[in-house]
C-alpha cells in the first residue's frame, strides 16, 4: 500500500517558497542555480456512537537533550468513562508553520466517541517549533528522533507508562520519524498511522543532494542562522502574511477556499517566536530528511509486516510530487491498508472530519473488541 509525499519545494505547511515574492538580491537563486487498498468513506460503516464532553489540558515538558534543558508543549485530550482507556499520540507535520492546532479537531472528534474503548490523545510539540522551546541546536534527523524516543519512552513523560498500548498517530515527516524509530526497536507502538507521510526536504526533492547542491544548502543553512541577516531572510522567505498564505493556497491545502485568514494569522505568529527560523533552516535544506530515497522510503515500511497494523493516508489533492511518494506505498509490504482522502499536505487540519473518520476506524479494527 502505498502512498507518497513529494514536495513541490515543501512538505507540509511546509514552505515552498514562491519565487515571484522574493527580491532578486535574496532569492533562492543566489543558492540554486499487499495490503488492502480502499477508498476514503464519510461514514464507518458500524454504527455510530453517541458523543460525550472532551477536555483539553495544556502542560509542558522538560525534555533534556546533551547539557540543554527544552521545554516541550503537549496537550492531553480526554473524557470521564468507565470503559477502558487506551491512547494515542498525535505528531505534527514538520514544517516552519508545525503546530499541535492541526491535530486538535481531530483529535476532539476520536475522543468524545463512546464506545468499547475510552480513547486519549496526547498532541506534542516538537523542539523548536509550535509552542516548545526553540533554542539554537544543530537541528538534524537524529536530533528529532532522539526527541520522539524520549518523549515515549522517559519515565517522567507524559506518553511513558501507558502499558504499551500506545497508537501513533504523525503528518509528513513525522509518520516517518517515528516509523524509523519503530523499525529501530527505539519505540514500540502498536500501531501507526502515516497521514499524508513525507521524507524529503522541500529543496532537495526539488534540486538533489549532489555534492554542489549540498554546499549551496549549507550556505543558506548557515545565513537563516545567522544572528542579524538570518532573521533578514527568514522574513523575506518565511515570516510574511502573503507567503504564508501562497503556501496553504498553492499546496498545503486542496481547497484555497478553506485557507482562513484566522489559520494564517495564528501560523505567521508562530514563525515570530524567538528562534522560530533554526528548524525551518535544517528542514528547508534537507537535514530533517530520515531517508535518502523512495526505496529506503518503501522498504522502512515493508519491516512492520505481520508485526503491527499501519494505515497509510494519502490525499487527492497532494503535490504531484509528494503524491508520487505517497503512491509508492501503495502496494507496499508492511502498510496494511491505504486509503485516500481529499486533501494536500495537512488534511488532518483541512478536513479534519474525513480524517478522524479513517484513524477511528483503523482502531477500530485493530484496537477495539470485537465481540
Amino acid at each position: 500500500m502505498a502512498s507518497s509525499a513529494t514536495l513541490r519545494l515543501s512538505p507540509s505547511p511546509i514552505f515552498t517558497p514562491s519565487f515571484r515574492t522574493y527580491r532578486p538580491s535574496l532569492s533562492l537563486h543566489s543558492y540554486f542555480p499487499k495490503s488492502l487498498t480502499v477508498k476514503a468513506s464519510t461514514s464507518l460503516d458500524y454504527e455510530k456512537t453517541s458523543v460525550a464532553d472532551v477536555s483539553m489540558k495544556p502542560n509542558n515538558w522538560q525534555w533534556k537533550f546533551k547539557d540543554t534543558f527544552i521545554n516541550i508543549y503537549y496537550e492531553e485530550h480526554e473524557k470521564e468513562s468507565t470503559v477502558p482507556t487506551k491512547n494515542i499520540l498525535m505528531i505534527p507535520t514538520i514544517s516552519d508553520v508545525s503546530t499541535v492546532e492541526e491535530w486538535r479537531s481531530v483529535a476532539k472528534d476520536i475522543v468524545q466517541r463512546v464506545g468499547k474503548v475510552n480513547w486519549r490523545a496526547t498532541i506534542v510539540d516538537w523542539p523548536g517549533l509550535g509552542y516548545s522551546d526553540r533554542p539554537k541546536l544543530d537541528y538534524n534527523a537524529d536530533v528529532m528522533e532522539k526527541f520522539l524516543v524520549d518523549f515515549m519512552n522517559e519515565p517522567n513523560s507524559p506518553v511513558s507508562c501507558l502499558d504499551n498500548d500506545l497508537v501513533v498517530f504523525g503528518g509528513g515527516h513525522a509518520a516517518t520519524l517515528t516509523v524509523r524509530a519503530a523499525k529501530k526497536g527505539l519505540v514500540q507502538p502498536t500501531g501507526i498511522a502515516a497521514v499524508a507521510p513525507t521524507w524529503a526536504g522541500p529543496l532537495p526533492i526539488v534540486f538533489g543532494r549532489d555534492s554542489k547542491m549540498e554546499s549551496r544548502y549549507g550556505l543558506l543553512r548557515g545565513t537563516l542562522r545567522a544572528p542579524a541577516v538570518g532573521w533578514m531572510m527568514y522574513n523575506v522567505l518565511v515570516s510574511n502574511e502573503n507567503a504564508i498564505q501562497s503556501q496553504y493556497k498553492s499546496h498545503v491545502y486542496a481547497n484555497p477556499e478553506n485557507v482562513t485568514a484566522d489559520i494564517i494569522e495564528s501560523r505567521y505568529a508562530l514563525t515570530k517566536r524567538d528562534g522560530a527560523r533554526y528548524v525551518p533552516a535544517a528542514f528547508l535544506t534537507g537535514l530533517l530528511d530520515p531517508l535518502k530515497s523512495r526505496e529506503e522510503f518503501v522498504e522502512l515500511f515493508g519491516g512492520f509486516e505481520g508485526r503491527i497494523p499501519v494505515l497509510v493516508v494519502s490525499t487527492l489533492g497532494a503535490p504531484k510530487r509528494s503524491k508520487a511518494e505517497m503512491e509508492a506505498l501503495r502496494e507496499a509490504k508492511g502498510v496494511s491498508k491505504f486509503v485516500e482522502i481529499p486533501g494536500a499536505l495537512l488534511p488532518q487540519e483541512e478536513y479534519p472530519i474525513l480524517v478522524a473518520e479513517e484513524l477511528y476506524r483503523f482502531l477500530h479494527e485493530n484496537f477495539e473488541p470485537k465481540a
